[in-house]
């Protein structure tokens, strides 16, 4: 006998999600906790476990996100054309939405089953199931009703990824921009190996962005200096996210210090400091053998005369080599400065409808035309 429930609470899940959940850090219930206890203003989190015989099979993370901005696409010097689907899309998605995976973070990580013990067609059933309670339990207590469904993040050769599950329930399929993903190669022993196999002219950039650092210093912070800065981090974080072109949501304050603090370890947060003052920072989340780049901040003055950012994708490079992980995710946007590191662009797809019939038809149309292009030149730093 198959059944599904839903959680409202991280603590009220059953105690084997872990156990089938164990590829993904970003599943677990200290990922989904830290996410729980310190998420975006305008989101929150329910979660769907669905059983056999009274043994768990298949869980997924279920956002409701509440998107009432007012411009969520920022001034990018778009075409006429884009910046009027640009507002009529934004029209569309205002309102309450679910997202079936995770907004914060670029990946698979929404979702997950057993196929030895369950069939896609019977586990997809089950999680719109559980999407249609969860959108009833909205509509009962909060009285909200939600206006559009997602499904995020899929390869194009994704495993969990299955298209007629998709069309039945009359999903639209739209192009993302690709995750930026970088292979560590098995001969890089060390971050010197890496440089080694750079192109002489991707080895002298390298060499002049370190020097450009001049008296900056990067190094490792403490979960009571991530606790001692939180506002510092914050506003270096808002200092890039609000430049983002599309945003849907801002972290609140003590996001990276309630990471810190319930990751642990799994959880990295590196500052670069100029005499004593801390002017940017990284994180990463430690997943198995993925090292996945999370937010970062930097201030403005010191971006450009001091490289910041092309600093912190070395040192990201360096920190996954270093630690012996096969694959350093750095995640979407800016993918020509990320390729020059020696990341690849890998194509990504979201599912996707509006509640609204014709809203739905609109809505297949403006993706259609907003489907990026590989408008940028991705870099080969590699011999």
């Amino acid at each position: 006998m198959v059944q599904f429930k839903v959680y409202e609470n991280v603590d009220e899940v059953p105690e084997e999600w872990d156990t089938l959940v164990m590829h993904d850090e970003l599943l677990k219930k200290a990922y989904l906790k830290a996410l729980e206890t310190a998420p975006p203003d305008n989101i929150s989190l329910f979660y769907l476990g669905v059983f056999k015989d009274e043994v768990l099979i298949g869980v997924a993370l279920v956002q409701r996100v509440q998107l009432y901005l007012k411009d969520m696409f920022r001034d990018t010097k778009v075409s006429c054309l884009k910046t009027f689907l640009q507002e009529v899309l934004s029209k569309v998605l205002k309102g309450n939405i679910l997202v079936v995976g995770n907004l914060t973070h670029t990946g698979q990580h929404g979702m997950y089953f057993d196929s030895k013990k369950i069939t896609k067609t019977e586990f997809y059933n089950y999680l719109f199931q559980g999407v249609a309670e969860i959108e009833a339990l909205i509509k009962r207590t909060q009285g909200k009703t939600i206006r559009l469904l997602m499904l995020k993040d899929f390869f194009e050769d994704d495993a969990l990824l299955f298209e007629d599950a998709f069309q039945k329930e009359n999903l639209h399929r739209a192009i993302v921009q690709p995750n930026m993903i970088m292979d560590v190669r098995e001969v890089w022993g060390c971050n010197e190996d890496y440089i080694a196999c750079m192109k002489k002219k991707y080895r002298d950039r390298y060499k002049r962005a370190k020097k450009k650092l001049n008296s900056v210093v990067c190094r490792e912070m403490t979960l009571e200096e991530v606790e001692a800065n939180a506002k510092v981090l914050h506003n270096l974080y808002r200092n890039v996210s609000d430049n983002a072109s599309f945003n849907t949501f801002i972290l609140p304050e003590q996001h990276f210090y309630t990471y810190k603090l319930l990751l642990k370890e799994n959880f990295r947060v590196f500052g670069y400091y100029l005499k004593g003052e801390l002017i940017g920072f990284f994180t990463l989340i430690l997943n198995n053998n993925q090292l996945e780049t999370y937010f970062l901040g930097y201030d403005k003055e010191h971006q450009h005369p001091n490289q910041l950012y092309l600093n912190m994708l070395y040192e990201m490079a360096k920190f996954g080599i270093d630690h012996d992980f096969k694959k350093i995710v750095y995640a979407r946007t800016a993918m020509e400065i990320k390729s020059s590191v020696g990341a690849k662009p890998k194509p990504m797809v979201i599912y996707l409808k509006h509640t609204n019939v014709i809203l739905n038809m609109l809505l297949k149309q403006i993706f259609r035309f907003m489907n990026p292009s590989k408008d940028w030149k991705e870099r080969h730093p590699f011999t």
